[in-house]
């Protein structure tokens, strides 16, 4: 079952999404914490522990407003209604930030976000997009909060800016019918299927996330994909190449004449290796060290000759299984 259990900063519940998901999930136990960022009786529990604090759900007011400049699918990245997430992808870089706890945390605060939002979009001479959607998975926290329904008609309202997220989930349904005006900018992260299911536990598989594209893309959004994060397993030349020509395949015409793509590359660090050998004791080993390096304290990324052949296999891919789509980077 999830959520098998909700934990809750009192104050949450003076909000009216906190309101509504009190009587949501009425029938599952509640426990009253002082501060979402730190649940000491969680924060303490073993790495064995994680799927379990997977099923959890912590409910609590965000605090930090602050925008970070980014330049690659957007001009700010933006504090949102979420963080963490009840999926278990091997790789997950929330865990970097949040180590075992980067279970799904919500705020309900949503409209103190929403107006900062539509007040610095309205007050620049240009269109800024911004990224909602980097601390969490906006399509699957939808699922319980509504928020992204709710998210894309407001700022829809607003005749300036973009906003964008990527997902790895296929629960559009409730976004296809909105009034998005256009300002909605929706990218698909996707995988070969094996990795799919041997890393990233709990995500939609690649067929209904390609699905899930197209029906966006007939909605009129403005569309992206993601092949991220690139993992370098032993047969991976197989696996990419298989996976661009699924996309070839399965692309609708008018979702590739409006895409952009975007690879980005697995970062692994010394905290899942730690985390991923307790909770997960038969899954994959992403840690190669013939092929990856060091990159900071207790990271290590793919060693530049590999990723640089690597780079060229997908360009080349992409180039000949799906034309003129632009790449617009690679890290």
């Amino acid at each position: 079952m999830w959520p098998d259990k909700v934990y809750y900063e009192p104050a949450a519940l003076e909000y009216e999404l906190g309101k509504l998901l009190k009587d949501k999930y009425a029938d599952i136990p509640w426990v009253e914490i002082e501060n979402h960022n730190n649940i000491e009786q969680l924060r303490k529990n073993e790495n064995k522990e994680f799927i379990a604090m997977k099923r959890h759900l912590i409910i609590g007011i965000r605090k930090t407003h602050k925008y970070i400049p980014n330049h690659k699918v957007s001009d700010f990245l933006v504090p949102y209604t979420s963080s963490g997430c009840s999926a278990m992808c091997l790789y997950c870089y929330l865990v970097c930030n949040y180590n075992k706890c980067s279970y799904l945390r919500l705020f309900v605060n949503r409209e103190e976000m929403m107006n900062k939002l539509l007040k610095t979009a309205r007050s620049s001479p240009q269109d800024l997009t911004f990224e909602i959607g980097s601390n969490s998975d906006l399509v699957l926290e939808n699922t319980v909060t509504g928020n992204l329904v709710w998210t894309i008609e407001k700022f829809g309202l607003s005749h300036k800016g973009f906003i964008t997220f990527p997902t790895k989930f296929d629960m559009v349904e409730p976004l296809l019918e909105l009034e998005h005006r256009g300002r909605t900018i929706m990218r698909m992260s996707v995988n070969p299927q094996k990795i799919i299911q041997k890393v990233e536990f709990g995500t939609s598989a690649l067929k209904k996330r390609i699905d899930a594209l197209n029906q966006m893309c007939e909605a009129g959004y403005k569309v992206g994909l993601l092949i991220a994060p690139v993992v370098l397993t032993e047969d991976w030349t197989d696996q990419y190449k298989a996976l661009i020509e699924e996309l070839a395949d399965e692309l609708s015409q008018k979702a590739k004449k409006e895409l952009f793509i975007e690879i980005i590359f697995m970062t692994y660090s010394f905290v899942h290796r730690a985390i991923n050998t307790e909770a997960f004791p038969n899954a994959v080993e992403l840690y190669d060290k013939t092929l990856m390096t060091g990159r900071g304290r207790g990271k290590y990324c793919y060693r530049n000759n590999i990723r640089e052949q690597a780079e060229q296999l997908l360009r080349e891919e992409i180039a000949q299984k799906l034309g003129n789509i632009p790449i617009i980077y690679v890290v």
